[in-house]
């Protein structure tokens, strides 16, 4: 068993913005990168449709094999990019379990966005820049990069048609004991989190919010403004999410999460205010940052917790689709006055405790709740006694 006041080594992927004064390069750059992948997906294929008994799935030693003495032809990339294409192709591939993949595409309205990997030994310090193939690269915020030791990174580019550079760096935190015990977090489209003791994170609609300034943009045809938008509105919902789930490992040393199923959501009408919740993104926020942090986080079902009276167990809530207005009710069996939301996230608590977790972590399980009647039969029977003693 770990220590949980151990230090902890873990990868961070830091993230730079590249200055504008080497878009250019980097864009001629991106277009070689994908000569070389598209070879690698072209070889692949081929040697795997062979009729022969050479026929066979090439892996990133191969690949790169093939591709040895091919930085002649090329202007910029050199060869540590060009084995870093192979490989990252080869693992891709192996991943998707394919055949082939989608070509990266250079030019046109559909182009692939650039992509650009390297290894760490390729890329260098030079005074306040970086130097990289023969190249001078200047960041912002180059001061995050004091005494960092890198790992292999690449360049990326975004929708906009900014340049990044992503340096996956290791990083050492001090695990510690949260002050607070437990909490339970339902996720919902009013209020994107709830905890069990009464803290909301109600929903920003960052997508309606800047609905009107995206229209206007297209209305205009400025395609470059509104991919700005795009993006301005996926990052507030991630500082939003950040900051929220920061709070809650800062807080809480047991964490239990709702399995609601964002993938099954987006095929309903509620598609649009699903999508702006991010509810994914804070599940996963709240696994790594916990795991760093030394903290307990489980995904429990959540069926019947809306139902359920969190305090005598009876099923007495608003169910159906027809009830979702009703925010506030009483619970006829024991008295007790409930927010619809907290009570929830208190039943997602409780469910916690009984560890009935959810195997695939985004999925319904089928594993409800125990009824207060299923509970009341056990201890009737004597089988609630019996597993309590087990």
């Amino acid at each position: 068993m770990n220590d949980p006041l151990m230090p902890l080594s873990f990868t961070r992927t830091l993230k730079f913005k590249v200055k504008a004064e080497s878009y250019a390069w980097l864009n001629a750059a991106a277009v070689e990168v994908n000569q070389v992948f598209n070879f690698a997906n072209q070889a692949s294929y081929d040697a795997r449709r062979r009729t022969d008994l050479k026929s066979k799935w090439l892996s990133g030693f191969d690949l790169c094999n093939l591709t040895s003495g091919a930085t002649e032809y090329f202007e910029r990339i050199g060869a540590d990019t060009i084995q870093q294409v192979c490989t990252h192709y080869a693992q891709k591939r192996t991943a998707a379990k394919r055949l082939k993949l989608r070509w990266r595409v250079s030019r046109g309205a559909r182009r692939s966005l650039g992509w650009m990997p390297f290894k760490a030994a390729s890329l260098r310090r030079r005074g306040n820049a970086l130097r990289f193939c023969g190249k001078t690269f200047r960041v912002f915020e180059r001061e995050r990069l004091a005494d960092v030791k890198w790992r292999d990174g690449c360049f990326a580019q975004d929708a906009v048609g900014d340049w990044w550079l992503c340096l996956p760096v290791i990083v050492t935190a001090e695990q510690t004991i949260a002050p607070l015990e437990s909490v339970g977090i339902d996720l919902g489209l009013k209020t994107i989190a709830t905890t069990s003791d009464g803290e909301k994170l109600e929903a920003g609609r960052w997508t309606a919010g800047n609905a009107e300034k995206l229209a206007a943009a297209q209305r205009r045809g400025h395609k470059k403004q509104a991919k700005r938008i795009h993006r301005h509105t996926a990052n507030q919902r991630k500082d939003a999410l950040h900051k929220f789930s920061r709070k809650i490992v800062d807080s809480y040393q047991t964490i239990v999460v709702g399995d609601v199923s964002s993938t099954k959501l987006v095929k309903t009408k509620m598609a649009k205010s699903v999508l702006d919740s991010g509810w994914g993104m804070l599940k996963a926020q709240l696994q790594y940052k916990g795991q760093q942090a030394g903290r307990s986080v489980s995904v429990v079902s959540e069926r019947n917790t809306t139902r359920a009276c969190s305090s005598c167990e009876a099923f007495t809530g608003p169910a159906g689709l027809d009830m979702l207005v009703v925010r506030r009710w009483d619970c006829p069996a024991c008295g007790a006055e409930h927010d619809r939301d907290i009570n929830a996230a208190r039943n997602i608590l409780i469910a916690g405790s009984r560890c009935l977790t959810s195997v695939s972590g985004n999925e319904s399980s089928d594993s409800p709740v125990p009824s207060s009647r299923l509970r009341k039969r056990r201890r009737e029977t004597g089988t609630e006694t019996a597993r309590t003693a087990a």
